[in-house]
């Protein structure tokens, strides 16, 4: 189910995230998906304050969600994240979604980010201390 992730980040669907239906909220799944990219962060020892910190900023340029199950109310949600790859100045995650104890898929999805300076806004080469990190935990 998740050989190819390293880093989950657990969360218990709130009622607030459910819908009319009574499932999640399709643009929850994006909120999900962003709780789990800090995690794998702070997973790695390369926090986003420390992004921050070095000046950048990542920018979202592209995501999308597949959903396969519905999830619901007091569920908790198995999110699973990892950088898929990293170009000169963009990063692309890839999550899966998995309902706790159970080989059942609910969502697949993927974001890319362009690393950008914190002032100007122009795209900058992805920082060497993160390109490090995700090396070492990835392999």
């Amino acid at each position: 189910m998740s050989d190819r992730f390293k880093c989950s980040y657990p969360l218990k669907v709130r009622y607030a995230e459910a819908d009319a239906q009574g499932h999640v909220f399709f643009g929850n799944y994006y909120t999900y998906f962003d709780e789990a990219l800090l995690e794998y962060m702070r997973t790695i020892g390369y926090s986003y304050p420390e992004l921050l910190d070095d000046g950048m900023d990542l920018l979202y340029v592209e995501s999308l969600c597949r959903h396969f199950a519905p999830a619901h109310f007091d569920e908790t949600l198995n999110v699973f994240v990892r950088i898929a790859s990293i170009g000169n100045s963009s990063l692309s995650f890839e999550f899966s979604i998995y309902r706790d104890g159970s080989e059942q898929l609910v969502a697949t999805g993927h974001i890319k980010a362009v690393n950008v300076d914190k002032v100007s806004r122009r795209p900058e080469r992805v920082p060497e201390g993160l390109r490090r990190k995700v090396q070492e935990y990835e392999s």
